[in-house]
């Protein structure tokens, strides 16, 4: 190979490894981890990410289709951790994740573009996770010890008995098992973000 050509493609590589590398870190650690205060992820955020970024690249360096490269993303989005769940959240995460490591891969040779689109992705996400457009709702799931107010009918009776016990305002909630035996239930509360 010619000593330009290794030039040029360390140059581009080196360029969009970084763009790549400051989106996500930017993503993670501004949005996600000051949301969340969770960094159990990050590894696998980062990683996936990264694997992402070369794979692309080096198949895109073989005169790769972008539609193979979409499919090669659709095989890598759909992995789950068979040991762990998930939540919808994080799973959104690591979907932005994959895609950030596949835009700034394959993406335009403009750097200047791939730019604009990683500014976007980040200020998207800022604007929906920080409650811009109205009020964040949370939700916890409760083991709750008794079996009085389980009815339909009686679901406000619940909610001031779990605000009374708990001392966060529902608005709302779901019993999702009933256990006759324990004389208990799981119940997940809604609540606004104070």
């Amino acid at each position: 190979m010619d000593s330009t050509l290794l030039d040029i493609i360390f140059n581009l590589l080196g360029f969009r490894y970084l763009l790549n590398l400051l989106t996500v870190f930017f993503l993670f650690r501004f949005i996600y981890y000051k949301n969340y205060k969770k960094t159990d992820l990050f590894l696998t955020f980062f990683g996936f990410n990264s694997i992402i970024f070369f794979i692309s690249f080096m198949l895109n360096k073989v005169e790769m289709s972008t539609g193979a490269g979409f499919g090669l993303f659709a095989v890598f989005s759909v992995l789950r951790y068979r040991t762990e769940g998930i939540g919808p959240k994080d799973m959104t995460y690591l979907f932005l994740s994959i895609s950030i490591g596949l835009l700034t891969a394959i993406g335009p040779p403009d750097g200047i573009e791939i730019g604009l689109f990683c500014f976007v992705i980040i200020a998207l996400t800022y604007i929906l996770e920080n409650s811009l457009w109205g009020k964040k709702e949370e939700s916890k799931t409760i083991i709750f010890d008794s079996l009085d107010y389980i009815n339909q009918s009686q679901q406000s009776e619940l909610m001031k008995e779990l605000k009374s016990k708990i001392g966060i305002e529902i608005h709302r909630l779901s019993v999702d098992n009933i256990d006759y035996l324990k004389d208990s239930c799981t119940i997940t509360i809604y609540y606004y973000e104070n």
